[in-house]
């Protein structure tokens, strides 16, 4: 009970500090349709390429990790005692895949502000 008061009182002492005039908020609208229709015709096919392109890399980084994770595990399962030797390269082989999913990830919010969303 004591947990659900407290939360309610700081929730209620916070509202203050989140509130915005209804004159700001009009002025920061008006900039942004603004903002939008100077940013031309291709903001919006930026966006889309970069959500294609971070698509495609998880796609590929997932297919990379199963086929590792199957080969490995499939060495294991012929070879039990080689799992020690096995087991950090197999992990050594997903940071790099995952790093690479990342890396893309990277790529596409760095093409990300040559479009303008209007915000």
């Amino acid at each position: 009970m004591k947990k659900a008061i407290l939360f309610a009182l700081t929730t209620i002492a916070s509202l203050g500090a989140f509130a915005q005039d209804a004159e700001e908020a009009a002025k920061a609208a008006k900039q942004a349709v603004l903002t939008a229709a100077a940013a031309g015709p291709h903001s919006g096919l930026v966006a889309i390429a970069a959500a294609i392109a971070i698509g495609l890399a998880v796609f590929g980084g997932t297919m990379a990790q199963g086929k590792a994770s199957s080969a490995a595990l499939e060495g294991i399962a012929r070879n039990p005692a080689a799992q020690e030797k096995m087991f950090t390269p197999f992990i050594l082989a997903l940071a790099l895949i995952e790093s690479l999913v990342i890396l893309a990830f990277l790529v596409a919010f760095i093409k990300l502000p040559s479009a303008s969303f209007g915000f």
